[in-house]
């Protein structure tokens, strides 16, 4: 499969329901529709503008944590501008 821009939007979808994996769609640029995903330890971000495709990889740990306090560093270090 190829994946030249916004033309092969619907087929990239119809790949994606034929392997049970469960997307989101967001307009978050004006010029784009991002398609997000996540996979067994990695979240995928794709963009499909009308001539081509860019995606980011958001790799890390699936470990399930219970601390609140290190839920709100993260936050304070990935987000805040504190």
């Amino acid at each position: 499969m190829t994946l030249n821009g916004i033309k092969d939007l619907i087929p990239f979808l119809n790949y994606l329901d034929r392997e049970n994996i469960y997307y989101r769609l967001d307009h978050v640029r004006e010029d784009t529709i991002m398609v997000s995903f996540t996979l067994v330890g990695a979240r995928i971000e794709l963009d499909f503008f009308d001539d081509h495709i860019e995606f980011s990889i958001f790799k890390g740990s699936e470990a399930v944590e219970d601390n609140v306090d290190l839920l709100f560093e993260l936050i304070r270090e990935h987000w805040s501008d504190d």
